[in-house]
């Protein structure tokens, strides 16, 4: 009996990665001519996988968030991993924006995930644990395929592939 091959597909975000990137925006936020004396703000809470953003206004708000995706991008973090939430309206005229940090796969799209595997006939079995779809097969080419085709198709969350396990 041949052994069975496996791999997880998972969707995490490296916090420190995180926490520098919001370091190197504040920083950057705290020296731009544009946003001085704005009260700009970015706090992270990793308890519950968010930042939250604070401005003076709504146009410095979005300011503050393009420069705080840039930073992100340069770390490595995919934009596919933020969920941005409504612009709120905050005291003093102010406004606050919420976005959320992905962390595992949302069951409806672990869903779409097994079914384009299951779609290929690939030979290799998919099944939801938890925050994660684990596949596995006989065959490792087919396991290859498998990352492939995942890889081509735009499930709009960030993914990553790991516990590659022959």
């Amino acid at each position: 009996m041949a052994k069975q091959n496996s791999f997880d597909v998972v969707s995490e975000v490296d916090l420190a990665e995180v926490k520098n990137a919001v370091n190197q925006a504040l920083k950057e936020v705290h020296q731009r001519f544009d946003l001085k004396g704005s009260d700009s703000s970015i706090e992270l809470n990793e308890k519950e996988s968010q930042l939250v953003l604070a401005s003076a206004d709504e146009y410095k708000l979005k300011a503050v968030d393009q420069i705080l995706q840039q930073k992100l991008v340069r770390r490595g973090i995919s934009l596919k991993a933020l969920d941005h939430g409504a612009i709120e309206p905050a005291a003093k005229g102010s406004a606050r924006q919420t976005v959320k940090l992905q962390r595992g796969i949302p069951t409806e799209k672990a869903r779409e995930i097994v079914k384009v595997i299951k779609n290929a006939k690939l030979k290799v079995q998919a099944a939801i644990q938890e925050d994660m779809v684990r596949v596995s097969g006989k065959d490792r080419d087919k396991l290859q395929e498998t990352i492939a085709l995942l890889k081509e198709e735009d499930f709009g969350i960030d993914m990553q592939f790991v516990n590659y396990r022959s």
